[in-house]
């Protein structure tokens, strides 16, 4: 129906108007199905540091396959994957094999491997948040799953077993094996646990180890230069429905954790900073427990374990988030950790009382680790804060006259003239006491 203005006329098409939008009631679904655990990180956190969530030199999964700065090492994927069929043969038939028959064989081990991984191809391709990449790319994403499985199946292995060729460019290479440690553990450069366990059980051999370990193994010093015993993680995890690669090295952490499943959850609350907290009388403990997670206070002690500061350090922390904010229902256990790390790092100074107490193995500059720390977890949100009765312990301490006073006295008798003041004035004292009773 028409509607005329005063100064023009619009015309309405009601009916129009009502179809196209029923259509679009079609589509108002908002339901994240429970498989997603492949996400894009959204860009409110990837503009704090996109250097953190971009690939160096691998693509891994559909998400960065083909980009220009990551096709040169599709060739070491493809010597990997010709590697692990090696590995395989050698291990299944005679050495006395001539080529042709080799080939031969070759071509029917690599044939099952791609009908297992068809068999999954839509679960695979489920993981995948907002894409069906199954039905994008077609037998694509089948030959990406088993040539990215299969290389870093081999990967772990060679890895494991300390075979490093001479001319195997990530182990000759100083900066090849760097960028593997980052590639891998991007949330957008992840592939299905599923398509990997399938593919390991395939090529695994009877003496070979689980492929938790060997995952756990390679990156043994993601976290830590102190880490648990693999064997016992290993058990742990064991039962546990895991992801991808960065899920299980979450699930690493968390599991083994005591303090994070006895804390009290509720909303998060400040701390004083390391240099603020040593002033009201707080030791620094450094501690080795099973996971980076356990940090707790008593008897006038923090209890920090051992944390590795290097170049994957934000990586890793970064991922970790992001994950947990796109997964759904997930703990936001590693986004309290960032919260609490944030409030313990304000200056260099924190910085350093850490290191010197070995509580920290900072490989990068001071400056570089306290920028890090003050904004990691810039942008994300927490509905419960697992830390919060070590925060309740803490300021209960702090807020103790006992500590208030030496806090104040620390930070306002401590520079260097204040000392030189003090000594002057016992002096002082000594001296008038002297001349005004021991005199007579």
């Amino acid at each position: 129906m028409p509607v005329r203005g005063s100064d023009e006329s619009v015309v309405i098409n009601v009916e129009s108007l009502a179809s196209s939008l029923k259509g679009k009631l079609k589509n108002a679904s908002i339901y994240m199905p429970s498989s997603y655990c492949i996400f894009k990180t959204p860009s409110i956190l990837f503009r704090h540091s996109e250097n953190s969530f971009r690939p160096n030199s691998f693509s891994i999964g559909p998400i960065h396959h083909g980009k220009e700065t990551l096709v040169a090492t599709e060739r070491i994927k493809i010597k990997y994957l010709n590697d692990l069929l090696s590995r395989v043969l050698k291990n299944s038939l005679p050495e006395t094999m001539s080529a042709k028959e080799k080939e031969i064989e070759e071509q029917k081990i690599l044939t099952v491997w791609i009908k297992s991984v068809r068999l999954i191809e839509k679960e695979a391709s489920a993981c995948y948040a907002g894409h069906d990449f199954a039905a994008e790319l077609h037998d694509e994403f089948v030959n990406m799953m088993v040539l990215d499985g299969c290389f870093i199946i081999e990967l772990f292995l060679k890895d494991a077993e300390g075979r490093k060729e001479g001319d195997d460019p990530i182990f000759s290479m100083s900066c090849m094996l760097q960028f593997l440690h980052h590639d891998l553990i991007l949330l957008e450069n992840q592939v299905p646990w599923l398509v990997l366990e399938t593919l390991f059980e395939q090529t695994k051999l009877p003496s070979e180890t689980n492929l938790i370990e060997l995952t756990l193994r390679f990156f043994e010093t993601v976290f830590t230069s102190n880490p648990p015993d693999p064997k016992k993680i290993l058990a742990i995890c064991s039962g546990q429905d895991k992801k991808h690669i960065l899920d299980l090295l979450r699930l690493s952490q968390v599991l083994p954790s005591k303090e994070i499943n006895n804390n009290r959850k509720s909303e998060w609350q400040p701390i004083l900073s390391v240099t603020r907290l040593r002033e009201a009388g707080v030791k620094f403990v450094k501690v080795s427990p099973d996971s980076i997670l356990d940090i707790k206070f008593r008897d006038g002690s923090l209890e920090i374990p051992s944390l590795l500061i290097q170049e994957t350090t934000e990586t890793i922390l970064r991922n970790l988030i992001a994950y947990e904010q796109c997964l759904p229902n997930c703990p936001p256990i590693f986004t309290c950790y960032a919260k609490l790390l944030d409030n313990l790092i304000d200056t260099t100074n924190d910085i350093d009382i850490l290191c010197k107490k070995e509580i920290y193995d900072n490989w990068l500059s001071p400056e570089d680790a306290t920028q890090f720390f003050n904004k990691l977890y810039n942008d994300t949100y927490v509905k419960e804060f697992y830390y919060s009765t070590l925060c309740d312990d803490l300021n209960k301490h702090c807020r103790r006259w006992w500590a208030k006073w030496r806090a104040w006295y620390v930070h306002t008798f401590t520079t260097p003239w204040a000392v030189v003041a003090q000594i002057y004035a016992v002096i002082m004292f000594f001296l008038t006491f002297w001349q005004t009773y021991l005199k007579k």
